[in-house]
């Protein structure tokens, strides 16, 4: 069995050195992963919803915090835990993505997911009804990553495109230039 240890993005603060300190820890204990949590907004309740957090919790930048932790440890991997997809260009995932992996040495995992929060993708000026669809286009092109064909997606919030250098920026190279591992991935799902 593996344990991973859910960065605390809510409770680390804003010290840098905390936050070595926290994953430097985690790395020690031998947990498997630090799992980055990703929210970009907070919520405010609202029609008798209340969220699990709210808009003055801090959430640290998921790939910016995934890259220190990079640069901080050695051994720990280092995963999402949940990005929510459909909040972001696809594009931009998937480079982000790929650096993150590049930094840390092939450590990095990334899990994503359509969220729970309608009142952040309302911020965000995204459609709350439609993330399904959208990460299903999003799960098609980033499983093109790599390879040199088209992304053939022309769906609800995609352009089609024929963009070598789109597959070529979202396809992780190893620090000698080769062509490097497959990136795990995996899908978050909350009950």
């Amino acid at each position: 069995m593996q344990l991973n240890a859910m960065f605390p993005t809510r409770d680390v603060g804003n010290d840098p050195s905390k936050i070595r300190d926290w994953a430097q820890a985690a790395e020690d204990l031998g947990y498997a992963y630090i799992e980055v949590p990703d929210h970009v907004f907070g919520a405010t309740a609202r029609d008798g919803w209340t969220p699990l957090y709210n808009e003055k919790d801090p959430f640290h930048e998921t790939f910016v915090t995934l890259g220190f932790l990079a640069a901080i440890t050695k051994r720990i991997r280092l995963s999402s835990g949940v990005l929510i997809a459909p909040q972001r260009q696809t594009g931009l995932i998937a480079k982000q993505a790929a650096e993150a992996d590049l930094l840390s040495g092939g450590r990095l995992r990334l899990g994503i997911g359509v969220g729970w929060n309608h009142v952040e993708y309302e911020a965000l000026g995204e459609n709350w009804k439609t993330r399904g669809a959208r990460q299903a286009e999003q799960v098609e092109v980033l499983s093109s990553c790599g390879r040199r064909t088209s992304s053939p997606s022309t769906g609800v919030s995609m352009h089609s495109r024929k963009s070598t250098s789109f597959h070529r920026r979202c396809s992780a190279r190893s620090r000698s230039g080769s062509a490097a591992h497959l990136m795990p991935w995996y899908f978050g799902r909350r009950d």
